[in-house]
């Protein structure tokens, strides 16, 4: 159940893939004199920084990795407190308690991202940042957010791990805080199987993420050097490999987004007259994804009814996306003294009893999506949808 990109593979990653096996070189470092070096990991990042319109751009193994060396990177220290969403995948939490960082769990809104009025309220002394979750390819209000930023001195870190290609108000996302991270995994807009990217205009912020994912090397090392470390670093790196697929579903994402919006638009139109419900908020229409199409419903009871009837669940039931569904992070919470139990965030835990994810792009049972449409459905194919749906809602 993969992603859209993943109904996209064709000759394109297979002939990258080929051209690297064929060179016999896999590595992400080599020597520019050597022909069979065909240094695609430098080249993804050079043009991902191209396509967001930033000077910076650093692949990863993950989009966890991404999380956790941008984290680093912005001197997030042990102890700091990160404000994110109720709402999100574990990672977004996960990447942060690995670096000693407490994540402060916040409400969202009607758009299934953070709430910038919960966010204030939740700014202590301890807050150093703020990471936005551009949930379900939905960009967040930025707007918002980053004056929220601005007021209190934060710094902000976009997870833009689902939500590859999109923008907000003519920006991409990942463009508008300090640094954004990306996930290239399977259920992503564009995907290698696993993978991630960083992006940011800052210099500094792009050394320190690229130490950090590296053993604390310096950037766009064409070999093995020894020079001057002051970051301790791990092993966060691509290989050619992933980095050659990456490539080829980086030269679709225009066409897999507006491709995505286009089949989401023609679905919603079809059940926009049914009562009972309400399409989630985009805080941007024309930037969001399109990858899913969520609907809140006026009650629990229709909530439950519907999605059953179609196979499917309610979003607080779909996995650990919900932080009530995460008992590890709870069990973390617990033991700093953060709060710890479903019903802590009753805006969030209400708007997702009533929330059905539908399938448009991302096919993932583990957010609820297993029923619904996906990048190549024709037009009978979203008119049966359609209907399922509407008779799913008598």
């Amino acid at each position: 159940m993969p992603g859209p990109g993943a109904y996209w593979f064709g000759k394109e990653e297979i002939e990258a893939v080929k051209e690297v096996i064929e060179s016999g070189y896999l590595f992400r470092y080599g020597s520019v004199n050597d022909p069979k070096f065909l240094h695609k990991v430098s080249t993804l990042e050079k043009e991902f920084a191209k396509y967001c319109g930033v000077s910076y751009a650093l692949a990863t193994s993950s989009g966890t990795a991404s999380l956790l060396s941008s984290a680093i990177a912005l001197g997030i220290k042990p102890g700091d407190e990160v404000i994110v969403p109720a709402y999100t995948f574990v990672a977004s939490y996960s990447s942060l308690i690995f670096a000693g960082i407490v994540p402060v769990l916040a409400e969202i809104d009607g758009s299934l991202t953070l709430d910038p009025d919960d966010v204030e309220q939740r700014i202590t002394s301890r807050t150093r940042a703020i990471m936005p979750v551009h949930m379900l390819g939905n960009p967040c209000n930025m707007d918002r957010i980053m004056d929220i930023a601005r007021k209190h001195d934060l710094l902000v870190l976009e997870d833009a791990c689902q939500a590859a290609g999109a923008s907000y108000k003519g920006k991409k996302i990942g463009t508008i805080g300090n640094m954004g991270a990306f996930s290239l995994n399977i259920f992503k807009t564009i995907n290698s199987g696993d993978g991630g990217l960083i992006i940011t205009d800052d210099a500094t912020l792009y050394e320190n993420a690229f130490a950090v994912h590296d053993q604390g090397h310096k950037p766009n090392r064409f070999g093995v050097e020894v020079g001057s470390r002051n970051i301790l670093g791990l092993n966060f790196r691509i290989n050619e490999l992933t980095a050659a697929v990456a490539l080829a579903q980086l030269g679709k994402i225009d066409r897999i987004v507006s491709t995505l919006r286009s089949k989401r638009e023609k679905f919603k139109s079809m059940i926009s007259d049914v009562p009972g419900f309400r399409f989630r908020t985009l805080n941007d229409p024309d930037g969001d994804c399109g990858t899913i199409c969520t609907v809140i419903f006026d009650t629990k009871e229709q909530a439950v009814k519907v999605s059953s009837a179609l196979g499917s669940k309610t979003v607080d039931h779909s996995g650990w996306h919900v932080y009530a569904n995460m008992e590890h992070i709870l069990h973390h919470l617990k033991q700093i003294g953060q709060p710890h139990e479903k019903g802590d965030y009753p805006n969030t835990d209400d708007i997702l009893s009533r929330a059905m994810n539908i399938s448009v792009g991302v096919v993932d049972g583990g957010l609820g999506t297993g029923w619904g449409i996906n990048i190549n459905s024709t037009d009978q194919e979203i008119e049966t949808a359609a209907s399922q749906f509407r008779e799913a809602c008598k």
